[in-house]
């Protein structure tokens, strides 16, 4: 996919790292992906690290900071594109979620927002400055799905239906209870139940996906960089994924994608 240079509201535009420790977790994710990390100094904030392709000069897919306290967990947030960030985070608290870091000016990278939904799930908000969002997608070591698994899906449809407008539309992926949801026709997130497969007191979530070349050999690496392998190699409809935690336990998960088109396949009725 050619580099990207905006995001239309209610498309997933970055995907951030929060971890215990950042020179471990910058040599797990470069390790895996081939990325590189530099450090950008935000005043008033603490450090944060932006993790692009090639070098310095590469288009960026990511970035990363330090927990702010270490009982919380390790975690990735994944970051959706608002017009109006004030209005965003009013229809979460009205449709039952919460609003857990008000709208934020992040230097003039652009301006941020963290919420949870009606279940617990967090995930953030982001209206762009100079950083309109991740600078590449859909192609090799970088984030190419976002995905919610979480316990009431019709809650869900509603609430995400009134944030982000998107409309859900099932799939027989890998659960009977699979959902794309789309701006549009274009599919941009995805949902799955945490079923009896699940513990019960396993949290709602949203976990990325990063696409990998061999799945079998990217999650190889990843448990030899001492991941946490959850489900190991398996083939479904849209490809060959993986799902783990890394050493500090963020969730994530690899996928190398069924061949073909990105625009076409995305844009399946």
């Amino acid at each position: 996919m050619p580099q990207v240079t905006g995001y239309a509201p209610g498309w997933p535009t970055w995907a951030e790292l929060a971890s215990p420790d950042v020179e471990a977790s910058n040599a797990f994710y470069c390790g895996l992906f081939g990325w590189y990390a530099y450090t950008v100094t935000i005043p008033g904030l603490a450090d944060y690290e932006i993790f692009t392709l090639g070098d310095v000069q590469g288009p960026a897919v990511g970035g990363m900071q330090a927990l702010a306290d270490d009982a919380q967990p390790a975690s990735w947030t994944c970051y959706f594109r608002t017009e109006n960030l004030r209005a965003s985070v009013d229809t979460v608290v009205r449709m039952g979620g919460q609003e857990l870091m008000p709208p934020t000016d992040i230097s003039n990278l652009g301006r941020m927002a963290l919420c949870s939904d009606p279940e617990g799930a967090d995930f953030a908000f982001w209206l762009p400055g100079t950083l309109k969002g991740a600078g590449v997608a859909d192609e090799p070591s970088t984030v190419c799905w976002v995905e919610l698994a979480c316990r009431d899906l019709e809650g869900a449809r509603r609430f995400y239906g009134e944030v982000f407008g998107w409309r859900a539309v099932d799939r027989d992926y890998y659960s009977p209870y699979y959902t794309n949801f789309k701006v549009g026709d274009w599919s941009v997130a995805g949902m799955l139940s945490l079923d009896e497969l699940w513990t019960p007191d396993y949290p709602a979530h949203w976990m990325p996906y990063f696409w990998v070349e061999d799945c079998d050999a990217s999650t190889a690496r990843a448990a030899e960089l001492g991941a946490r392998v959850r489900l190991p190699p398996t083939d479904i409809k849209p490809g060959r994924f993986a799902m783990m935690t890394d050493p500090a336990g963020a969730r994530l998960a690899l996928i190398t994608p069924e061949p073909g088109d990105r625009a076409e396949i995305r844009t399946r009725p």
